[in-house]
């Protein structure tokens, strides 16, 4: 029997890309999904970027609801989601560049952990939690981390009587780059943390690693990641995947040795910020046994990729 490799598992779909900066009328960038399932609609939070968006530098970062009967033509709604401008204490710091969001159902509620940079010389970012039943309404709740903390990412139910999460301690400018856990009975109040994975267990996430929300699966959490390798051609970013225990969640049980998807075709190279491939989460069918890998590329582009759910979870147990 032929050796089998992760990155054999997953096919990007032939419409690729689905959306791009063209498809919402002023947008500079349009990037990075957030993808989940309301009613018969697939949901994906996008990170956008408008030409004439307030603020200066990096701080242009909006997030915008795409919606979808089919899973591959997507409507972006043209005004911003989460956002707010009001001048009261602490939100008056965190007003600008809303990116990278991670959605996880938890009951009735999708409860959003958004990465936001902060005014005033405050340092960031710091992860804001809200939560929306429609993906029209966003109820902000409060912040839930300190900064630096990037791609946080909630479980989707409780384990052990504990609400969980996996971060990314460090702000994405070459500090930090580890998965961490940690625990809460409320989903303001964290602690007892706990590391989880190191970078630099394959080449390509030599630099750094970070975690999606988790999908439960009967061997496991499985977490897609994103890996970061910088050879002497750029950075690149490529995309993974771990899998945790069920009821110790800080205790990897499987990964791939291989990635899943690196920077691989013309419009996952060439782009606004080259050589990216970036996952904020997957949607999982059971019943059709698929994962559907909605993800960004080179910071301009969305695309889809999918594949067996069962095969993904394989390929973490025997290391493919």
């Amino acid at each position: 029997m032929p050796k089998q490799f992760a990155h054999e598992i997953l096919q990007r779909h032939p419409r690729n890309p689905l959306l791009t900066a063209q498809d919402l009328p002023g947008a500079a960038q349009v990037y990075n999904p957030s993808p989940v399932r309301l009613g018969d609609e697939i949901i994906l939070l996008v990170s956008v970027v408008m030409h004439d968006a307030p603020g200066r530098g990096r701080d242009v970062g909006q997030t915008h609801v795409a919606r979808s009967r089919d899973g591959l033509t997507f409507q972006i709604d043209p005004e911003p989601f989460i956002q707010w401008r009001g001048s009261e204490f602490p939100w008056n710091i965190v007003t600008t560049h809303f990116i990278d969001n991670r959605v996880t159902k938890i009951d009735d509620d999708y409860y959003i952990l958004t990465p936001v940079m902060c005014v005033d010389g405050w340092d960031a970012p710091a992860m804001v939690l809200g939560k929306t039943r429609d993906f029209k309404t966003y109820e902000r709740i409060e912040i839930v981390s300190l900064p630096k903390n990037r791609g946080a990412s909630l479980f989707p139910e409780k384990i052990g009587g504990k609400l969980y999460r996996l971060e990314r301690p460090g702000g994405g400018d070459g500090s930090g780059g580890e998965i961490w856990l940690s625990s809460s009975p409320d989903l303001i109040h964290w602690g007892c943390c706990r590391p989880v994975l190191q970078p630099n267990y394959r080449y390509w996430n030599m630099n750094k690693v970070g975690p999606t929300p988790p999908i439960k699966t009967d061997a496991g959490w499985l977490v897609l990641i994103h890996g970061v390798f910088t050879p002497a051609g750029g950075t690149h970013y490529y995309i993974g995947a771990i899998l945790l225990d069920l009821e110790q969640p800080w205790k990897v049980i499987g990964r791939t040795n291989s990635y899943l998807l690196r920077p691989e075709k013309d419009y996952e190279v060439h782009g606004n910020c080259d050589n990216v491939v970036f996952p904020c989460g997957a949607i999982a069918d059971h019943a059709k046994d698929e994962l559907l890998l909605y993800y960004g590329a080179t910071d301009d582009k969305i695309c889809l990729a999918s594949g067996k759910l069962s095969t993904v979870v394989t390929a973490c147990q025997q290391g493919w």
